[in-house]
């Protein structure tokens, strides 16, 4: 009983239902129409049949008379399949014909019979006089010399139609019966079974298991298509999950070194005595590196914003070609006085939709950390070279250095929040430039990507299809 009231509190089980249900109605009430159509057809064509032939026995009776009509009426009785013939006196004693009995009435009102009635013929055994195995409708006419003349039709053939439609409707409803039952066992079973999968994922993973999946049985249906597409939002949840782990454990190690020097500085301004100048100079160094704080608080709400796909940034058409003019004029100065050479190879491209502040701050990080690291190489002159080029459908701008460049092995991991190689430790910043240039391309979808510039590293910004929306 439980298992059945749980099946039956499934929408599977219960829309197999209603569309048996309403196939059956239909089913039904088109059977009842055909059937009272077909019976409506053949009532009236019996009707037009017992009229010609009354007919005919008219036209007897006016030839030969009443001897004349008798004789034909016999003939015609002992053929097979014959319609019903009876002539009876105008008290209702039958003298001839193929009907040994009537219903009660039948030949007191002229015309059509009202309704069918029963009689019996020559030869059946009758149990009393006012029923018969047969039932017929007939015309009922009376001669001039007022004898009855009935010619009728046997009802068998519409009631054996009607017999054969009611056996059909049974079977037909036990096959939708068995039907039903078929597809609920071999299609309806197999999809609870797939439910039941899916919850039991989906308890797992709200039990914490994030790296649990929806089961996908390969068939492309829509529970494959729902477990994908919620797969890939669990994905997404737990890369997300990660990236704030890991965001928590860098801002406990790396911002841990700044909040001490402030906490330091402050310290030893106020332990010893110190004239006026050298306040204003602790605290200036304060303020700076309070700023750099802040900084880095902003960079890491911005990759935030940008990798959650929730920025408020508007967006625009973007030309590329003005934003990196302006980026290598801005860090022109730097370059000279870091004594590199920065040049850029500019070539016309078509305008993207994108966000002109975000592409440039990502430019921006990438030129200075270009500038950073090339700056002080022995023995060759430093140079910088920023190219914005379109290669098929796709904008890009690449940004070459003569630094150290990056292992193959750690370029991937270079792009993660805080993550700064042991040659760059010695050097300012926060490990953050790349992590936010990464997630600006994302945002724009494109995308970030690092090779080996031999010496150095080359940084490419690659846009996807111009006029594509971000």
């Amino acid at each position: 009983m439980n298992t059945l009231k749980a099946i039956w509190n499934t929408t599977a089980a219960r829309l197999s239902a209603l569309y048996l249900v309403l196939f059956a109605i239909c089913a039904g009430v088109l059977v009842i129409y055909m059937t009272s159509l077909s019976v409506s057809m053949l009532t009236t064509q019996t009707r037009n049949t017992i009229s010609e032939e009354a007919g005919g026995l008219a036209q007897a009776y006016e030839r030969g008379g009443l001897p004349f009509l008798v004789r034909v009426i016999e003939q015609r009785a002992r053929q097979p399949g014959a319609n019903l013939y009876l002539i009876a006196t105008p008290d209702g004693r039958i003298l001839t014909g193929n009907v040994q009995a009537l219903q009660p009435g039948v030949l007191e009102t002229d015309g059509w019979t009202e309704e069918s009635f029963f009689y019996r013929r020559y030869g059946e055994a009758a149990a009393n006089d006012t029923t018969g195995p047969h039932s017929a409708v007939a015309l009922v006419l009376r001669l001039p010399n007022q004898m009855i003349l009935l010619v009728g039709r046997d009802l068998g053939e519409p009631e054996q139609f009607r017999h054969v439609v009611r056996r059909s409707m049974v079977v037909a409803f036990g096959m939708m019966g068995l039907g039903a039952l078929l597809i609920w066992f071999f299609v309806g079973r197999r999809a609870l079974k797939r439910i039941d999968q899916l919850s039991e994922a989906s308890r797992r993973i709200m039990g914490g298991d994030l790296s649990g999946r929806l089961p996908v049985s390969g068939s492309g249906d829509e529970f494959d298509r729902l477990s994908e597409n919620l797969n890939t939002m669990l994905g997404r949840i737990a890369a997300l999950n990660e990236g704030l782990k890991q965001v928590s454990d860098n801002i406990a190690h790396d911002l841990k070194t700044p909040l001490t020097r402030l906490r330091n500085r402050a310290e030893s301004a106020l332990a010893a005595k110190r004239s006026t100048r050298e306040y204003r100079e602790a605290l200036e160094a304060t303020i700076a590196e309070s700023d750099q704080l802040i900084r880095t608080f902003n960079a890491i709400l911005m990759i935030s914003r940008l990798e959650a796909g929730n920025s408020a940034e508007p967006t625009t058409q973007v030309d590329l070609a003005e934003t990196v003019r302006d980026v290598v004029e801005l860090y022109e100065p730097l370059a000279e006085e870091k004594g590199v050479r920065l040049t850029a190879s500019i070539a016309p491209v078509r305008a993207i939709a994108g966000n002109r502040e975000l592409i440039g701050q990502a430019l921006s990080n990438i030129v200075d950390n270009a500038i950073k690291y090339s700056a002080g190489v022995e023995g060759r002159e430093a140079e910088v070279s920023v190219r914005l080029e379109q290669a098929g459908a796709a904008n890009i701008i690449s940004v070459t250095d003569d630094g150290p460049g990056i292992p193959q092995a750690d370029r991937e991991r270079v792009t993660e929040r805080f993550v700064r190689l042991e040659a760059s430790r010695n050097m300012p910043g926060s490990g953050l430039g790349l992590s936010l240039a990464k997630a600006v391309m994302t945002y724009h979808g494109g995308r970030l990507e690092l090779d080996d510039a031999r010496p150095g590293l080359t940084v490419r910004m690659v846009f996807p299809k111009a006029d594509a929306g971000a």
